[in-house]
């Protein structure tokens, strides 16, 4: 649903043997859990901001006059800059000061969300997205090593418990928060104001966290790989570029030479990755994870799970509002439907991935994949004027299928890394999930944009459709990830 959360244990320079240092001294007993709550303020930000814009998407592109490029760009502009600027913004934080760098990403989301809600064009609207996806990649690194180092012993998982109950809480309050704001069109901003509330909450976070949240840094951080920053950004442009606007431009030879350049930067990449490992340097990615087997269907598993994750959510939104003519209020009102399922069985999926392994991530793909027909099949039938009820149990399946997927497709994973690779696995992990939602809208539009001739009825079938899919592609890359251990 949102940022997976990593574990703090194993972060990069902690397993390198580095030791974080700590000043001032700790808060004590009665005040050690403030810097948590103000740690939290940031996080509640990214989760929210991913999940209130979706029941908001409709609204933007009538506003706006946006075309279709231009909603998914809105989505998979934030994704582009979260995933090419996640693993650097760990290294930064660890060298120049984890709650530095936190304080940084909230000053900038909080400034970019400002661009948003005044945002006058889709194109100024893009912009600032790309920003807030960056400003989010600033924030989510630092959180969990803060907490990794405030928290020790008994106290840590209660601090990572607390993460990922307000994880749950924002995601599955955002679709309403989100429904309710545009709804309310206070000050006739419309859907302006799920931009602009994050400026209060934000500047909270910014007054709070000098004064609670002491600084910590690595005492041999790792450096920045500059060129393979470069060179991941190059690669996933190279991709995104063409599969979003191609379409739209009836595939000039521009986006057709972009395309076939995207393997070659790919090979690229690979190359300088394996050459900064040979060096001794500290690569994005380590190629080394590519050669065990398991972690690589686990990496190609996330990738794949989530394509399917941001785009089932636009096109549910559009389905919703364009086709149905819901209000934002009640559109948001579906959603809940599918996230309080995924709520209800996330709470259990860490004992059954502990029982059953890498059965759980095949069961709850398939499970998923099973709910994405099941709409498809309802829609069939009652198309945009049938009751909206009817969609009910096929919303419930996908966010029973999420919750046996999201933190289980993790968990199996790290368990087969090392002490040594936990940390690299875990950033590997967490980027994989933002390339993937980029990817999964932009290839999902592909097939949803051009059916709109058909109607939305149809488009929505046939996004559905691919979605499955790629569902049953993770369930079989499921079998080979490890045994339970």
């Amino acid at each position: 649903m949102g940022q997976i959360p990593n574990d703090p244990n194993h972060d990069r320079n902690h397993d390198s043997g580095a030791v974080a240092t700590l000043s001032p001294s700790r808060p004590g007993a009665r005040r050690r859990w403030v810097p948590l709550a103000v740690l939290l303020v940031g996080t509640s930000l990214i989760v929210l901001d991913f999940f209130v814009v979706n029941v908001a998407l409709p609204s933007i592109q009538r506003d706006l006059h946006a075309s279709a490029s231009g909603v998914e760009w809105v989505v998979a502009g934030y994704g582009l800059a979260f995933a090419v600027l996640l693993n650097a913004a760990g290294r930064i934080s660890d060298r120049i000061g984890r709650r530095r760098l936190f304080a940084a990403g909230v000053a900038l989301f909080v400034v970019a969300s400002a661009a948003c809600g005044a945002a006058p064009t889709t194109a100024v609207l893009i912009g600032a997205r790309v920003v807030q996806g960056g400003a989010a990649a600033l924030i989510s690194p630092t959180v969990l090593a803060l907490i990794g180092v405030l928290y020790p012993g008994p106290d840590r998982p209660r601090a990572i418990s607390a993460y990922g109950m307000v994880m749950g809480v924002a995601a599955a309050a955002g679709q309403l928060i989100g429904g309710g704001l545009v709804t309310a069109d206070i000050g006739h901003l419309g859907w302006r104001t799920i931009f602009l509330v994050n400026v209060p909450v934000g500047l909270l976070g910014l007054a709070l966290v000098h004064r609670y949240v002491p600084e910590s840094r690595a005492q041999d951080p790792a450096r920045v790989d500059r060129a393979g920053l470069v060179l991941a950004t190059l690669s996933l442009t190279a991709l995104l570029l063409p599969l979003i606007q191609g379409r739209e431009l009836d595939w000039p030879a521009w986006s057709l030479v972009s395309l076939a350049l995207f393997p070659a930067l790919v090979g690229l990449a690979y190359r300088q990755q394996r050459s900064a490992r040979d060096r001794g340097g500290s690569p994005l990615l380590d190629p080394s994870l590519l050669a065990d087997r398991s972690l690589r269907a686990g990496l190609l598993g996330q990738l794949v799970f989530w394509c399917t994750q941001a785009s089932s959510y636009l096109i549910l939104a559009l389905y919703l509002q364009q086709g149905r003519g819901l209000t934002a209020l009640r559109a948001g009102l579906v959603f809940t439907v599918l996230t309080a399922a995924y709520l209800a069985v996330s709470v259990r999926a860490p004992a059954l991935t502990l029982r059953f392994g890498h059965a759980v991530v095949a069961a709850g793909a398939l499970t998923e994949a099973t709910g994405a027909g099941l709409l498809a099949v309802t829609v069939a039938v009652i198309g945009t004027a049938g009751p909206t009820l009817a969609l009910a149990p096929g919303l419930i399946l996908v966010g029973v299928g999420q919750g046996l997927c999201i933190t289980p497709l993790t968990t199996t994973v790290l368990r087969h890394a090392d002490r040594l690779q936990a940390g690299a696995v875990s950033g590997a992990l967490s980027t994989m999930q933002q390339v993937g939602n980029s990817i999964g809208v932009a290839v999902t539009g592909l097939v949803f944009f051009p059916a709109l001739a058909s109607g939305y009825a149809a488009a929505f079938r046939y996004g559905l459709a691919e979605i499955a899919a790629l569902l049953v592609v993770v369930a079989a890359l499921a079998r080979t990830l490890p045994e339970r251990r």
